[in-house]
């Protein structure tokens, strides 16, 4: 498995212990990249990587809670010792506070919420713009949600990170087009069958929305495409991994 179109390739996924960030780092490795699993559980994280290994691709975990910006420096200064660059970063990790009315909002909840999903995505860009600016060509894709752009009741919180999300990535793009190879995507991975999305739409039949690894599947060949800093998209269609499709 070392061996692919990413080999050579460090990347590294945040909220790899589960759903589609776990996809993702299982379908980077298969591709040839190392992959840096990263999230608050150990013990999740151990047990991808040891399925990575048994497939003969390359992993290493590094449990961090993003609340914590200490903790995004370290592992950025891990990677620059053992690594001196990253080529890939996808930043999936992220909180759904309770949903509810705006004016019923749980300010406790609210504050963490844009702490994952907001103030921790500023601290990975300033922690490894330095090593992607050591890549020959660094790509980096953030996880969004349609509720970003199209709010809706009850959704006002974490609609409100997911906003400033996109912005902080868009800016970024702006930012560095021109003084790096590096490019930034925003990807909206659409009703896909997660433990977010179960605790969102707990009456959902969980097979009415598509795999994780449909999403990852998309997120890799993005990644080997030759796409424009700033590109958007959607992954919305409901379909099996290829992997699982019938034959003949």
């Amino acid at each position: 498995m070392s061996e692919g179109p990413f080999s050579g390739q460090v990347a590294l996924v945040t909220g790899a212990s589960r759903g589609i960030g776990e996809a993702t780092a299982l379908a980077l490795a298969e591709a040839g990249a190392h992959v840096v699993l990263t999230a608050r559980d150990a013990k999740a994280l151990e047990e991808i990587e040891e399925r990575i290994h048994q497939a003969r691709g390359t992993a290493t975990i590094a449990p961090v809670d993003l609340a914590e910006p200490d903790g995004i420096a370290r592992l950025a200064t891990a990677i620059s010792q053992r690594w001196g660059k990253l080529d890939i970063v996808v930043i999936n990790a992220a909180l759904l506070p309770q949903l509810g009315p705006v004016t019923d909002i749980d300010q406790g909840a609210f504050n963490k919420a844009m702490t994952v999903n907001v103030l921790a995505t500023q601290a990975l860009l300033a922690n490894f713009t330095p090593l992607l600016k050591k890549s020959g060509d660094a790509r980096v894709i953030g996880l969004t949600s349609s509720v970003s752009g199209t709010p809706r009741a009850f959704w006002g919180a974490y609609g409100a990170t997911k906003a400033a999300f996109e912005v902080l990535l868009d800016c970024y793009a702006q930012e560095t087009k021109n003084i790096a190879k590096l490019r930034v995507a925003i990807v909206n991975p659409g009703a896909t069958r997660t433990a977010m999305r179960a605790r969102a739409y707990p009456g959902e039949d969980p097979a009415s929305v598509k795999d994780p690894k449909v999403v990852a599947e998309r997120l890799v060949a993005l990644l080997g495409e030759q796409f424009a800093s700033g590109h958007r998209e959607s992954v919305n269609q409901l379909q099996e991994p290829v992997g699982n499709q019938p034959k003949g």
